[in-house]
């Protein structure tokens, strides 16, 4: 069996400067502790104006300590205030636009170049603003897209069809409305034997952002993701175009949809 602490031993000490420093830091008038184990005598203990310390008689106890300064946090950002982020990622296999397009989704080339559809119900803050070069239909997409609350065609299981523009310097030039609250866009588009350029401006000013897709031997998908925040009457603008290409055989951008949440 171990021994007991005789009064005054480093362990009653310990115990004791534990006190002190709860009843300093907790900033309490008193603290009473107590502790009982079979292979030692009860111990207790007061700290505080009216009592005494028991058994020790140790001293006062020990000062608070002095916090460190530390810089101001900086102010949060005001509501609306303008804020663009763009990335890239694989686009998937199928892409559900009524889920996906929360607030609004557009489709293209589901009947040739000029065919567009878009959600029935949408806040219509996606603007296709045309674009340089002529847009053909296309129906060899790899990735597939679906919806259920479209107009003028309400709904497909799966769609490979889009559009694209051939040529350095041509493509697309789409907006979306600002509403004073962050939005996420979500861009689908591919190359082929073409580097893509999309540029995300705000209206309101400030730099570009900027995310390229490139394959010079064949077509690859994206999904661009551009979260934003402007206020309304405001816009984002969108441009994505081809930016060089690796064929005299019409190396082109292509575009199958947008969707805003």
């Amino acid at each position: 069996m171990t021994p007991a602490a005789a009064p005054g031993s480093p362990v009653d000490e310990h115990l004791a400067r534990l006190v002190r420093r709860v009843q300093a830091e907790s900033r309490v008038p008193a603290v009473s502790a107590a502790l009982h184990r079979a292979d030692r005598p009860l111990w207790s203990c007061t700290v505080g104006e009216t009592g005494t310390e028991s058994p020790l008689g140790a001293g006062p106890p020990s000062p608070d300590p002095t916090p460190s300064a530390s810089a101001p946090a900086p102010p949060p950002p005001k509501p609306g205030s303008p804020a663009l982020t763009v990335s890239r990622g694989e686009m998937p296999a199928i892409v559900d636009l009524t889920a996906v397009g929360a607030r609004d989704w557009v489709h293209w080339g589901e009947r040739g170049g000029r065919s567009t559809n878009r959600k029935r119900s949408g806040s219509g803050e996606i603007i296709d603003g045309g674009g340089p070069g002529r847009r053909v239909g296309w129906d060899g997409n790899q990735e597939y897209v679906r919806w259920a609350d479209g107009t003028p065609e309400r709904s497909t299981d799966g769609s490979s069809n889009g559009v694209y523009a051939c040529g350095a310097g041509n493509g697309f030039s789409l907006a979306v409305a600002g509403s004073g609250e962050p939005r996420t866009v979500q861009l689908y588009g591919g190359t082929w034997m073409a580097r893509g350029r999309l540029e995300a401006r705000l209206s309101t000013g400030g730099p570009a952002s900027i995310a390229r897709l490139e394959d010079p031997y064949t077509s690859q998908s994206a999904q661009f993701t551009i979260r934003f925040t402007l206020p309304k009457g405001a816009r984002l603008l969108l441009n994505w175009t081809v930016e060089k290409v690796f064929t005299q055989h019409c190396g082109n951008v292509g575009l199958q949809a947008v969707t805003v949440r």
